[in-house]
């Protein structure tokens, strides 16, 4: 079950967005302007601390079964 949830989910990351990617033609005869704006990255890229996170969480995956004791004591009375 754990297989089939990891599949699912791996597929649904890698399936593309069609909605973003729409088609513009423009056919009245006006002239569409691009305009491209670059940002200068600064900062952190918290990317890489989540990847650090999901690696620390690597070792919690399976545990061993705690132990479990089991006694028993009998008493005889008289």
């Amino acid at each position: 079950m754990k297989l089939l949830k990891t599949v699912a989910v791996v597929a649904a990351l890698a399936l593309p967005v069609a909605a973003s990617a729409q088609d513009t033609n423009n056919t009245t005869g006006t002239t569409q302007t691009t305009t491209t704006t670059t940002t200068e990255k600064r900062g952190f890229d918290w990317g890489w601390l989540g990847l650090l996170g999901l690696a620390g969480l690597l070792g919690l995956g399976r545990q061993q079964p705690a132990p479990t004791v089991h006694t028993t004591t009998t008493t005889t009375r008289r």
